[in-house]
């Protein structure tokens, strides 16, 4: 990515959170106390001297791409979209996937909160939709590993009904349990875009 194009990772450590959200957590829908996740929020834009408000999302788990705007600051959507200098795309995740795309040929970027169910419905589809397929790439960042995300039945069939690829990213357990590596999903999905 260019020089002016940054995905960054935030970490639990540093905020004002008391447990069990210690210390640095910026989400309101955990059950943190408003004050803390502001202070935290706060504290992020100082340190990482931004100009302008994130594009902060009320996350559900859908295929919702929004473009970020102050205006749309809190909107229901899973990811977000830009072509704004300055402007941040934030998207939160614990064990799903945080990917950033960026088009260098429109100098778009984009921030998606790729769950499975996201996966599965097409998120990334989207979000490649908003910043173009060609000259795009991707960053996938830190994510639930492939050895301990165990799906049940469900997810093997949502993804193998659509492509029969997709049985590579499963291992087999038992009684209908599966270890899913989200980041070949993603992969896979990214390649045929």
């Amino acid at each position: 990515m260019p020089d002016n194009v940054h995905a960054l990772v935030t970490t639990r450590l540093g905020g004002y959170s008391q447990p069990p959200y210690d210390s640095l957590n910026l989400a309101y829908h955990v059950g943190d106390r408003a004050e803390d996740v502001e202070k935290n929020r706060s504290k992020l834009l100082s340190r990482l001297k931004l100009e302008s408000e994130p594009c902060w999302l009320d996350q559900t788990h859908s295929v919702e791409i929004i473009r970020a705007c102050r205006d749309n600051i809190g909107t229901k959507a899973d990811g977000c979209y830009t072509a704004e200098t300055g402007q941040v795309c934030v998207v939160m995740t614990a064990d799903c996937l945080p990917v950033t795309l960026y088009n260098r040929e429109k100098s778009r970027v984009a921030a998606i909160h790729a769950g499975w169910r996201g996966l599965a419905s097409g998120i990334l589809e989207k979000g490649v939709a908003q910043v173009g397929a060609e000259n795009t790439v991707a960053w996938l960042g830190p994510a639930i590993g492939p050895k301990h995300f165990e799906v049940g039945e469900d997810v093997y069939t949502a993804f193998t009904a659509a492509n029969a690829e997709h049985q590579k990213a499963f291992i087999k357990k038992n009684s209908g349990k599966w270890l899913a590596d989200i980041y070949l999903l993603a992969r896979q999905i990214l390649k045929q875009l």
